[in-house]
């Protein structure tokens, strides 16, 4: 039931993608239809044409306002301190909006936030003397990983270390216990340690692909 018209802050394209992206962190995309929209902003669906021509635009509109969350690569330290940071931004922004991953780099129609955040990450590699082959190289390898990390993160079946040392319990209680020894030994030598976090094993490749990207602008 929609509230009285009076009672209801002005509509907007910011407070529409703003109640968007809620629904979608909250429910998924799938779950995300101009009519539940309209109902959480307690409108009809047709007014939010008004700020949004169609279902695309309000994608657009999402994603752009997704990469406005990452923090642009800072300047002064460095192409590789630049490119860390944005890549543990990146996977900051992501698990806060499980939803985005398969979206990120589809958009035809990009907005200022998305350019911006294209530009200032080829601009921190090429300030700092990366040819521009191989900035476009190494931009390619850092987006295949960061979103490549998130999409596998995404479909694990935990979250915590707790969780994770749960189901690898679950799992190995039904098999032989000689049947996967490298399997057995990974997960009782690594995952069931104190403290373990999968997440961490991002941080381990991302410096491997930035150490390969430092030994190729050498090269240059």
């Amino acid at each position: 039931m929609t509230r009285p018209a009076a009672s209801r802050p002005r509509l907007s394209r910011e407070r529409v993608l703003h109640a968007a992206m809620d629904l979608a962190d909250q429910a998924g995309l799938d779950a995300l239809t101009m009519r539940k929209l309209g109902e959480r902003l307690g409108v009809e669906a047709m007014s939010l044409y008004k700020h949004v021509a169609h279902k695309d635009d309000l994608l657009d509109g999402l994603i752009d306002a997704v990469f406005a969350e990452v923090a642009l690569p800072p300047g002064g330290k460095g192409w590789r301190h630049a490119m860390r940071e944005r890549a543990l931004s990146m996977r900051a922004v992501l698990r806060r909006h499980r939803w985005a991953i398969g979206l990120m780099e589809s958009r035809s129609v990009p907005g200022p936030a998305t350019l911006r955040h294209h530009d200032a990450v080829l601009g921190a590699l090429r300030e700092d003397g990366f040819p521009v082959a191989l900035a476009a190289h190494a931009y390619s390898a850092l987006d295949s990983y960061i979103y490549g990390f998130a999409l596998g993160e995404r479909s694990l079946p935990f979250e915590t270390g707790q969780e994770t040392a749960e189901l690898a319990e679950q799992i190995f209680a039904q098999l032989p216990g000689d049947a996967y020894p490298h399997l057995a030994e990974l997960t009782r030598d690594h995952v069931l340690q104190p403290g373990y976090d999968y997440g961490e094993e991002y941080e381990f490749g991302l410096d491997l692909i930035l150490d390969g990207l430092d030994r190729a602008l050498a090269a240059t």
